[in-house]
Formats: C-alpha cells, sequence, structure tokens
C-alpha cells in the first residue's frame, strides 16, 4: 500500500532527496533521453509529495506555489513514478491527493501546468484544460493547461 507524506523542502531528509533526485534523473534524464536542468532552483519554495511503499519511494511530484512557475497561480511539476510501479494508477493517486491538498488549504488560485503532449488526456480526465498548441521543451513536445480551483 502506498502512503503519501508532504514535505517541504527544508524537511526532506537527506535519503528523501537523494530519492526524489534519482528517481526524477531515472525517468526524466535517462529513460526520456533529455539532458535538461532538473536542478532549476525551484524546490526549495515547493511542497513535495512523496509515495512511499515501506521506505522504498514510487511516486512523486512538487507542488509549487504561486509565482514560482506561473504568475498568478500555483503549479503541479516532475509529476513521476518509478518504472517498477507503474500500472498502478500512483500517477492519479498522486494529482488527486494534490488536487484534495489545494482544495483542504483554501486555494483559490489557478493550477497551470506545463504537461507532456502525450499526457494530455490524463489532465484532461483531472480537469485540466489545454492552452494553446504543443511546444518543445527540452526536445519533449509539452502543451500547457489549466485548472481552475474548486
Amino acid at each position: 500500500m502506498t502512503t503519501w507524506q508532504w514535505r517541504t523542502f527544508q524537511a526532506l531528509t537527506p535519503d528523501e532527496l537523494y530519492d526524489i533526485l534519482a528517481l526524477r534523473q531515472e525517468v526524466f534524464v535517462i529513460e526520456q533521453n533529455c539532458i535538461y536542468p532538473d536542478l532549476d532552483f525551484k524546490d526549495h519554495a515547493s511542497l513535495h509529495l512523496l509515495g512511499k511503499e515501506g521506505d522504498k519511494l514510487v511516486s512523486y511530484l512538487r507542488l509549487l506555489p504561486e509565482n514560482v512557475s506561473y504568475e498568478g497561480a500555483t503549479s503541479i511539476g516532475r509529476v513521476v513514478t518509478s518504472p517498477k510501479a507503474r500500472g498502478l494508477g500512483l500517477g492519479r493517486a498522486a494529482m488527486l491527493e494534490t488536487l484534495l491538498y489545494l482544495k483542504n488549504n483554501h486555494n483559490k488560485l489557478p493550477i497551470i501546468i506545463s504537461a507532456q503532449a502525450y499526457l494530455q488526456k490524463f489532465y484532461e480526465s483531472l480537469g485540466f484544460q489545454a492552452l494553446g498548441e504543443q511546444y518543445d521543451e527540452d526536445g519533449i513536445p509539452h502543451i500547457k493547461m489549466r485548472k481552475e480551483p474548486t
């Protein structure tokens, strides 16, 4: 069973931070064959959602507060599931956990994301709507998407 834990950057243990960076590297850099600046100095301001099976990190995302990525909006990024845990719905579970967190904390801001284009339907199923056309981000097609607060 996956347990979900929210952490500020400052509350992450060294082992948790290492596991997060290793998972992001495994998927976004190695698996997707994409050299990009993962360490973008946005982690410090973000809340981090860790999905763990026991002590093993299997899913992760970061919640970026207003104005960190988009003016007047919050954002969700680095949504990732371990290749060993795919097919279990952990990406959806992490997103639902995040949307619930925002609702429970009275978020009144839109959520804007830069989604990999192949995941557009996934995000639409969570209430996001595409904004404009696809664009290239680090060699991968992306689309900007927006969800109004509930």
